[in-house]
């Protein structure tokens, strides 16, 4: 059986990532999707091991120390991480894994796993960036500009990933990003054994 594809979609806040990544899913149902575990407290409606896997500060911190994560962070006093071990025996049964994460989890993934696809999302000017962080409304101005300085050096790791798609436009976005996974699911390295076994034939 081939190996499935781990496809990681990263860009800076603003970049538009998770709509693309929405979008791409709405269109490849196939996709599967990593379930994280996080510490914080679970919100309304949200059910355990289908939204996420809620777990205390020392069991997250007993997993970490085991070297279960594929990727760890912490985002505002809470800790968020993609346990390795379902990633990787989804992978092992041929299917393909979609992650829509930041620039820093996308790294770790990387390192992790360098057989990974990453496709890193830039908005098509900073000046629009910058509108659409402003535009979110969610923010106070000083947070907006510790953001707004972040994604600047955020764009500069696009060097780190494998292609490269500029969401001016969704639909447009969301195609590129659909044409790089049926590309790599063409790719001779990962079709070879089924070649080679073909061949013996």
């Amino acid at each position: 059986m081939k190996k499935g594809l781990l496809i990681v979609l990263s860009g800076p806040s603003g970049a538009g990532k998770g709509t693309v990544y929405n979008a791409v899913t709405e269109r490849m149902p196939e996709l599967k999707k990593s379930i994280s575990v996080t510490t914080r407290a679970p919100r309304p409606g949200e059910i355990d091991g289908v939204h996420y896997y809620f777990r205390t500060v020392k069991e997250y911190g007993i997993m970490k120390e085991r070297g279960e994560f594929l990727e760890t962070a912490e985002v505002y006093k809470n800790f968020y991480g993609t346990p390795q071990a379902p990633v990787f025996a989804m992978l092992e049964k041929g299917e393909d894994v979609f992650f829509e994460i930041d620039i820093q989890g996308a790294k770790q993934i990387k390192a992790k796993y360098p057989e990974c696809v990453s496709v890193f999302i830039m908005p098509p000017s900073f000046e629009i960036l910058e509108q659409r962080l402003r535009g979110r409304g969610t923010e106070d101005e000083n947070s907006l500009l510790t953001r707004i300085g972040s994604a600047r050096g955020e764009l500069a790791q696009y060097k780190n990933f494998d292609y490269i798609v500029f969401n001016d436009n969704v639909t447009s976005a969301t195609q590129n990003v659909i044409n790089i996974i049926e590309a790599e699911r063409c790719n001779i390295l990962r079709n070879e054994k089924k070649i080679l076994k073909m061949l013996e034939n």
